[in-house]
């Protein structure tokens, strides 16, 4: 089954309450995780379960997480599908997520090592993938961050400032670039070191 969100509750919500679920996953996802809850299994890194739920409490407290369906797959792996329900923002949230825990054996081939364990570590994964995936918990250690590059007001008021004594026509090519959204963040030191270079061509 694929991971997906299953449904907002029906709600009218106002266009600021998109606001206030976008400035939130926003906050949530540029939290650095702590070191010392980043561990490292066989070069992966991965986030333990206790910060995780210690975040989804703190932003968004009243989730819940209900086992839709458990299988075992064959003698080898146990998968557990879960769904994650979360307040955000105004609304009642709801997204699945599944998760496969490889089943330990004895190395003498005598039995399991510890299925109970094993279980309890697919339903940890699964909860794990959706907090990650759904509220962004996280995202820094499962690469799943994504900057903001486009350019904030008070970004465009200093390009602005930084043309003043330029001719209009300079002005107005660079404005465009600006209002078109082809300068980001990234490009600002080049951007303000053209206009340099320009006011230094024009004075010469």
């Amino acid at each position: 089954m694929s991971d997906k969100v299953l449904k907002v509750e029906d709600s009218i919500i106002e266009s600021s309450g998109f606001d206030v679920i976008r400035d939130l996953h926003i906050t949530v996802s540029n939290e650095d995780t702590p070191k010392s809850f980043v561990k490292n299994k066989m070069g992966t890194d991965y986030v333990e379960y206790s910060y995780m739920r210690k975040i989804a409490d703190k932003h968004f407290p009243g989730w819940s997480w209900t086992i839709v369906k458990t299988e075992m797959l064959g003698s080898e792996a146990f998968m557990v599908h879960g769904r994650l329900r979360w307040f955000d923002g105004g609304l009642w949230r709801e997204g699945d997520s599944t998760a496969a825990h490889r089943i330990m054996q004895k190395r003498d081939g005598s039995g399991f090592v510890d299925v109970g364990n094993d279980i309890k570590s697919a339903n940890t994964d699964c909860i794990k993938k959706a907090f990650n995936m759904y509220l962004n918990i996280a995202d820094d250690v499962y690469r799943n961050r994504v900057p903001d590059t486009e350019l904030t007001q008070e970004d465009i008021d200093y390009l602005y400032k930084e043309m003043e004594g330029l001719n209009d026509e300079w002005k107005e090519k660079i404005s465009l670039s600006i209002e078109g959204g082809s300068v980001e963040k990234s490009d600002m030191s080049k951007v303000v070191t053209r206009i340099n270079q320009i006011k230094e061509e024009m004075n010469e």
